[in-house]
């Protein structure tokens, strides 16, 4: 049986790209590749799992549907689910209900009204539609190699990456326009008896040059000027601090939330601020990492 580790030098999506290799060299079958990527994620998966499964339940599902309807007032798991299920379309009607996208104010006002938004995010914390919110075991993994110890999730949503990050020793902040995220966010902290710093951009300030890794995880192509949000994340790192993105969005008609598809302007504006592209994932979710000159 094949099994692949992190070391030293490669995360998780190196190794997987290296052995493909092997696959092309006709030393391993796809279907043994295949098996050896599923043993791999099946531990960024307890990893995840173990950071947001609340003490008594067995299933992340079950656990994180019980801890929404448990915020929201609602006991019965099947409605929370059917809510969660609905969830991306309740946020595409919302959006179109109110929202002028090249308007910031009313694109924050979506953001920090919307309830169909935290149902979505829970749900896709569950791993029920896919796996990529395993970027964030994968941002951790990042963090850990390179020493990180002051951590700030920009557009942090219902705060499960943060949750991780803590759970995991790292001093954590959250960052989002929306109140109404934030305040769950602080919620969920409390229950886990956590502690983190809680910051809503609509009224606060970030730190300057003050955290050593950011993650800004499917944040930029919900931006009105994502341009302007490189400058403020720029600010809020230290001298050789990371962050840690996926600047990749294509048009979705289920999520017309996603009005940014040009990230040419960002990265241009990262190169100009000094910061240099440092690590990519070319197998898994396509995340990249930039460093602070």
């Amino acid at each position: 049986m094949m099994v692949i580790h992190e070391n030293a030098t490669k995360l998780l999506p190196d190794h997987l790209k290296k052995l493909w290799q092997s696959v092309e060299q006709e030393r391993l079958t796809a279907a043994e590749f295949q098996d050896a990527q599923k043993r791999a994620l099946a531990g960024y998966q307890a990893t995840w799992e173990d950071a947001l499964r609340l003490v008594g339940y067995g299933n992340l599902k079950l656990s994180l549907l019980s801890e929404l309807g448990l915020y929201l007032g609602c006991e019965q798991l099947a409605e929370v689910e059917l809510r969660c299920t609905r969830a991306l379309a309740g946020v595409k009607g919302e959006w179109h209900g109110i929202v002028d996208p090249g308007n910031r104010h009313s694109v924050e006002q979506f953001y920090d009204e919307s309830q169909a938004m935290i149902y979505e995010l829970m749900w896709w914390h569950t791993l029920a539609e896919d796996n990529s919110p395993l970027a964030y075991v994968l941002a951790l993994h990042f963090a850990t190699l390179h020493g990180c110890h002051h951590y700030l999730d920009f557009g942090a949503g219902v705060g499960s990456g943060g949750i991780l990050f803590a759970k995991n020793g790292l001093e954590t902040a959250l960052a989002d326009i929306s109140s109404t995220m934030l305040s769950f966010c602080q919620w969920r902290f409390e229950l886990r008896k956590l502690s983190a710093c809680f910051i809503d951009l609509k009224s606060d300030n970030l730190p300057d040059n003050t955290f050593d890794i950011v993650t800004a995880m499917d944040v930029f192509e919900h931006l009105v000027d994502p341009v302007e949000t490189v400058d403020v994340i720029w600010q809020a790192m230290k001298p050789g601090g990371y962050l840690f993105g996926r600047f990749h969005s294509e048009p979705d008609e289920d999520r017309p939330h996603h009005i940014i598809q040009d990230f040419a302007p960002t990265l241009r504006r990262l190169e100009e601020l000094g910061c240099v592209e440092v690590w990519k994932d070319e197998w898994l979710w396509g995340h990249q990492v930039f460093q602070k000159s």
